[in-house]
């Protein structure tokens, strides 16, 4: 106790975990935040008062403090003069205001409880800032009577003119101002009218960094994965004497051997699996799919415009350059279970295995052979009944192997699908925690062909599982309250941010508990998926949660009519187009990410909204596969009122998490065996008719938040991604009619489709340089005004306003300047 009281401010700063005294940070914070309010009002006073208090100062110094005779003009007295003396006169002149921003920033990580991680960057190019600021401020302002470099600038411009001379120094701003704005802005020259040479010669300026950046980056992936390649150590075995031989070479070819005697018992062969070791890689970059490498942009984002002949043979379209510099989160932010390693306890495995002979001996059941399969929490048993065995009389036995055991969560799998054996599921007395990260950097996570790859954990025999959910297509999660289905969600959620750009993923989450997915609304201009009038990315509000789903459905149909238009099935046939510039931006096509929904406490809305939400939703669930649109319910309660008929129809891919009876394991799955399972963790998925139990990957909460740190911090898309917006008065309508809420470029936009007599929200996007959801939300709003008629498919709208004469008396009854 008396080291953590020892522990500096800046320590607590740097490490905000549970556990320690969060107080001393937040004052540090707020007294970090009262220093630089207090420097920018001296600084500030300092610009009007330095002419009247530089004498005054620089004569008595830091005597003045103490001399009752001396008066100064600065706004904080005394003190205050002195202190932006300092920083101004004898320091970095204007640049000494970046410094107090930066003070600012502090305090506000710190009341806040940020993670420190992202400050340092920030202040790094603050204080490279305040020093290129200082000395051109002293070279642009040499006669000036105001200290605009400070002494510091003044100094450093003085050498500088001296070593390039007055010109050469001229010259070196102009090019420090050229390289800054083609860093942060990153022109087009070729589209500039530049000559051939001055363009490529730019180009190999620019790419300098990016390219030691890549190759930097491409020695890392080398050197993880011939880490990851080396073949990992198999599993320490404890291997007590025995009274009987015990065979453990693994099982291989047909199971057959001699009808076994109560006077002999079948050895038990043991079936391992090589354990992962220890991740040692600093930073992923996960393999993205072959085909959609690419972002949707923007429908809010001005797309190339298309000729056929012209563009023929152009570069495929590449939808994730607005998001270009944008970095995949690193496996460092999850935590590593991977040194806890499987320990397999060979007395343990011979004590079950005598405790299931004996009990099937009791029966008389007798037994061929018997191999035993460790998986991380739970080890599997595979038995071979002797000809004549009725397999029932097995599967009625699974309450007395339990007793027997003293075990919890015994399950039989009678058969085994696909092999001529009976299994028996036994937990394990230690467990190993499959954690998250460990799924993420394995090969058949980063090399999978997925279009929507979400890691779920490991198998019964150890292997890691990932399943796609665009091939689900819709995912159905139930599970008694602690038993592991935040965690499972989680780990969907996060192991999709792994994989996906921005650009080709949208979610749209709608959390009525208003805490389990609240951390994700930090993605809002990355990730999510809203409509235009929340105040919040996340929905928890019932009502609102109506009108995203009907939102959905309006999005749904408005991407069944761009296939229909594009003589494509699906996605990715579309997609496929649009990246190949087989499509017209003009035409209204764009590139379509995919959208996955997710529904936490499906429950608590089917009971407060009923089927205003299940209409929608059984819409989606039916139809929404094709487009791109995947969705994921959660519910604590798999009651039949819950989870219905049509919702069952349309999930055929469920997770059942521990159910605390079997009624509710056969509402999930159709079928026993979710009330055996152990919990944190223990699972069941069925696909397909096929049941696999896995023990879920586990994700902590400070890790999630970690990630979505990583991901907010970086700069995201101007804009979220809009959902279409939904009138419940006027369900075809996506917009309202009332005057007030018109956009404010609606008469502008009128105005254009008049003088044009063309409706076209494409031109509307590309006269106004507008994106293409406020684009279409205008047109939807001439539309209800009056001015264009309704959609015709591909056709531009009917103007209805034949003049403009027209146009502006309508337009002035409507109170439009």
């Amino acid at each position: 106790m008396a080291k953590k009281k020892k522990q500096s401010a800046k320590q607590l700063a740097l490490d905000l975990k549970p556990g320690r005294d969060e107080r001393r940070v937040k004052v540090s914070g707020l007294i970090a935040l009262l220093l630089a309010a207090y420097l920018t009002i001296a600084f500030t006073s300092y610009l009007f008062t330095w002419y009247r208090d530089q004498d005054l100062v620089l004569e008595h110094s830091w005597t003045m403090l103490f001399d009752g005779e001396v008066i100064v003009d600065n706004w904080l007295g005394k003190l205050g003069a002195l202190v932006a003396n300092l920083f101004i006169y004898f320091g970095f002149g204007i640049g000494a205001f970046i410094l107090v921003f930066q003070l600012y920033r502090l305090g506000m990580f710190l009341v806040l409880e940020k993670r420190m991680r992202a400050y340092w960057p920030g202040l790094r190019k603050a204080l490279f800032l305040v020093v290129v600021v200082s000395v051109y401020c002293a070279f642009l302002f040499q006669e000036a009577s105001f200290p605009y470099g400070g002494a510091f600038g003044q100094k450093i411009n003085t050498w500088l003119v001296g070593l390039f001379g007055q010109i050469g120094m001229s010259l070196l701003l102009v090019a420090s101002i050229l390289g800054a704005l083609v860093w942060f802005f990153n022109p087009d020259f070729k589209q500039m009218g530049l000559p051939e040479w001055m363009v490529n010669a730019i180009s190999r300026v620019r790419n300098f960094r990016t390219g030691r950046f890549a190759a930097r980056e491409e020695d890392e992936v080398a050197t993880s994965r011939d880490v990851l390649s080396k073949k990992p150590g198999s599993p320490a075995v404890s291997s007590p004497s025995l009274e009987e031989g015990i065979d453990l070479r693994p099982l291989s070819g047909p199971l057959a051997k001699p009808i076994a005697t109560p006077s002999r018992r079948p050895e038990l062969e043991l079936e391992t699996t090589d354990l992962p070791e220890s991740i040692t890689e600093s930073k992923p970059v996960p393999a993205m799919p072959e085909l959609i490498t690419a972002s949707t942009s923007l429908r809010e984002g001005t797309h190339p415009v298309l000729a056929d002949d012209e563009h023929a043979h152009s570069e495929p379209y590449d939808p994730t350059l607005e998001l270009s510099r944008y970095q995949f989160p690193s496996l460092e932010l999850l935590r590593d279970y991977s040194s806890q390693q499987l320990e397999v306890d060979r007395e343990e495995l011979e004590q079950n295995k005598d405790q299931i002979l004996e009990t099937l001996m009791h029966y008389k059941i007798e037994i061929i052979k018997i191999r035993a399969t460790i998986g991380p929490t739970v080890t599997l048993y595979e038995i071979v009944p002797a000809p004549g065995i009725k397999i029932s009389r097995i599967r009625n036995l699974e309450d007395d192997i339990a007793l027997s055991l003293s075990a919890l969560g015994i399950r039989i799998i009678a058969p085994i699908p696909g092999k001529g054996t009976i299994g028996i599921e036994v937990p394990n007395k230690k467990k190993q925690v499959v954690g998250l990260r460990e799924i993420l950097a394995s090969d058949k996570f980063r090399n999978v062909k997925m279009d929507l790859p979400i890691a779920l954990g490991k198998t019964i025999s150890n292997e890691v599982f990932v399943a796609d959910l665009a091939k689900m297509p819709h995912l159905l999660i139930a599970g008694a309250t602690g038993q592991g289905k935040s965690v499972g969600i989680n780990s969907v959620l996060i192991s999709l941010l792994y994989r996906k750009h921005p650009a080709q993923l949208k979610l749209v989450l709608i959390d009525p508990k208003k805490v389990e997915l609240y951390p994700y609304g930090q993605l809002a201009n990355h990730f999510l998926a809203f409509l235009p009038e929340q105040i919040e990315p996340i929905v928890t509000d019932n009502n609102q949660v109506i009108y995203t789903l009907n939102s959905l459905c309006i999005e749904m149909d408005t991407r069944y009519e761009l296939l229909m238009r594009a003589k494509t099935r699906n996605l990715r046939e579309y997609n496929d187009k649009f990246i190949a510039r087989r499509l017209n931006p003009k035409e209204g096509h764009r590139f379509l990410p995919f959208i996955v929904l997710v529904i936490d406490e499906f429950a608590d809305l089917i009971l407060t909204a009923g089927r205003e939400v299940e209409q929608p939703l059984a819409r989606l669930a039916q139809l929404a596969r094709a487009v791109g649109i995947h969705l994921i319910i959660a519910t604590q309660r798999p009651s039949v009122n819950i989870i219905t008929g049509s919702i069952k129809a349309n999930f055929p891919a469920r997770i059942a998490f521990k159910v605390a009876s079997k009624i509710d394991s056969r509402t999930i799955l159709d079928g026993g065996g979710a009330d055996q399972l152990i919990g944190q963790g223990d699972m069941l998925l069925s696909v397909g008719g096929d049941i696999i139990r896995l023990q879920g990957a586990f994700v902590d909460t400070s890790e999630v938040e970690e990630v979505l740190e990583a991901i907010g911090n970086q700069q995201g898309f101007p804009e979220p991604y809009f959902l279409p917006e939904y009138n419940p008065d006027n369900p075809n309508s996506r917009g309202a009619l009332d005057v007030s809420d018109l956009d404010d470029l609606f008469a502008d936009a009128a105005r254009i489709v008049v003088s044009n007599q063309h409706g076209s929200t494409s031109m509307i996007q590309r006269r106004l340089k507008l994106g293409y959801n406020r684009a279409g939300r205008i047109m939807d709003q001439l539309e209800g005004m009056g001015i264009v008629g309704p959609a015709e498919g591909s056709k531009p709208r009917e103007v209805l306003i034949g003049s403009e004469s027209e146009l502006e008396r309508f337009l002035e009854a409507k109170s439009f300047s």
